[in-house]
Formats: structure tokens, sequence, C-alpha cells
């Protein structure tokens, strides 16, 4: 916040775009306490443009526990627990058995069908195709996101 803080008050930077981590500017805290200057700063989210009706329903209850609209860490973490539940259930707890049950899973998450692959020249399993979106709290109403980019 410091960062955007001191950019945003320096007029020689004032034609420069910054950007943010990912889901960072998504939490009302940064909201809160830059106020106008958090607005206009592109971030990336992992949630899709709708929601299914699972997802639906999980952000309903989110919001219920939450008291506000949560982010899509709050569904990352959703998402999580539904993967681990599934493989533990499926394949045990067993180390080895785990490992092997990778390329196999198949859970419907809050943000879509989960399936785990392995990109070229990394190691580990992992959601490759999570839906992303760019956004970026809109300028006119900082407490709303403008979607720049989905895919």
């Amino acid at each position: 916040m410091s960062i955007v803080k001191s950019v945003r008050s320096d007029q020689r930077l004032a034609r420069v775009m910054i950007g943010a981590p990912a889901g960072h500017p998504e939490f009302a805290e940064w909201a809160a306490l830059l106020g106008d200057d958090g607005a206009a700063i592109p971030f990336l989210r992992y949630l899709p443009e709708r929601l299914s009706p699972l997802g639906a329903r999980v952000e309903a209850s989110l919001r219920e526990q939450l008291g506000e609209a949560p982010s899509f860490v709050a569904f990352e973490g959703y998402d999580t627990v539904a993967v681990l539940a599934d493989v533990l259930r499926s394949h045990g707890p067993g180390r080895a058995r785990i490992a092997e049950s990778w390329p196999r899973v198949a859970v419907e998450g809050a943000r879509g069908q989960i399936r785990f692959s392995r990109t070229p020249s990394i190691s580990v399993w992992q959601w490759a195709w999570a839906p992303i979106q760019v956004v970026d709290r809109d300028p006119a109403e900082p407490d709303r996101f403008r979607i720049l980019h989905a895919d």
C-alpha cells in the first residue's frame, strides 16, 4: 500500500500504470486505507464471470458467515477443502495413493470443474485452467469491481 501511495502522490509518475498482487485490492481494507488511490489498479482474480449454482450457494453461505461479499480467496479455500475431501474419501490418507491420484481428480468446485495437470517445465500438479479475471476497483464507485478481461 505504501508503494501505491508513493506512486499516486508523485506527479512525475501520473502516467504510470501500476498493478497489484492477485487479490490484494479485493479486500475491504485496501479500499479503506487507500480510498480513491486504490482504484484503477488491475489485479488477478481467480473467478469465473458467472458462478455455477454450487458457486452461488457457496457465495451466499460465505457472505452470511463473513458479513460481506467473499473474495476469490474464500472461494479458493472452499475449493481446496472440496478437493482434499474428495481425494481422501476416494484414495485414503496414504501419501503414495494421494500422490498417484492427482491426474484423476475431477471435483466440482465453487469456481467450476477442478482437474489437475502438469504444465511443461513445472514438476507439480496444478489446476492449470482455473478461471481468471483481470479486474480493478471502479474509480467512479470504489466498492465495485470492473472486469477488464476474463479467460
